[in-house]
């Protein structure tokens, strides 16, 4: 059997467990020090009594910062939630038309998908035809090239329509 492999530890190494020879060491101050040994960076850690954390792992040599640990996992703890505040998840709001729409309700319809678009969301317009409307599809097709050139300065086509069944299916997104 297969002993277990320790602990992955999420986040940067901090002072004993930088494996590396030499490091380029960054001082509290913010002045470099160059490459120097990875023993000498730890001395000065210890006697200015904070850490050394490894900010560039990847870099040859690993580039290290003589910081106080619990600060700087604070300050990425508060970075990260103010990030995850910003985000905005974008919906697909759906506006549902029939091919013989008035023109009122038509301008309540573009009133509405404005507001959609001012909001960031994505809307996707149905135009269901129903009995003998199928008959008259040009008429869905004007309709949408109607909706698609009204929209065009504050949005733009995610998908041409197409015919899905006894409806067509349009996607517009904000520019």
């Amino acid at each position: 059997m297969k002993s277990a492999q320790p602990a992955q530890k999420d986040g940067p190494r901090i002072n004993e467990e930088i494996r590396s020879r030499e490091v380029q060491l960054i001082d509290h101050t913010g002045a470099n020090h160059g490459t120097i040994e990875t023993t000498a960076a730890m001395e000065m850690a210890v006697a200015a009594g904070l850490d050394l954390v490894e900010i560039a792992p990847n870099s040859v040599p690993p580039v290290v910062k003589i910081l106080d640990f619990g600060k700087y996992k604070y300050q990425a703890q508060k970075k990260a939630a103010e990030a995850r505040k910003k985000q905005k998840v974008v919906e697909i709001k759906e506006i549902k038309l029939r091919p013989m729409i008035d023109d009122h309700d038509y301008q309540v319809k573009m009133r509405s998908m404005e507001r959609f678009f001012e909001e960031g969301d994505k809307v996707k317009v149905t135009l269901r035809f129903r009995g003998r409307e199928m008959a008259h599809q040009e008429l869905g097709v004007k309709l949408l090239e109607r909706v698609k050139s009204d929209t065009t300065p504050i949005a733009k086509v995610e998908s041409e329509p197409r015919f899905e069944g006894r409806q067509m299916i349009m996607v517009l997104a904000p520019r």
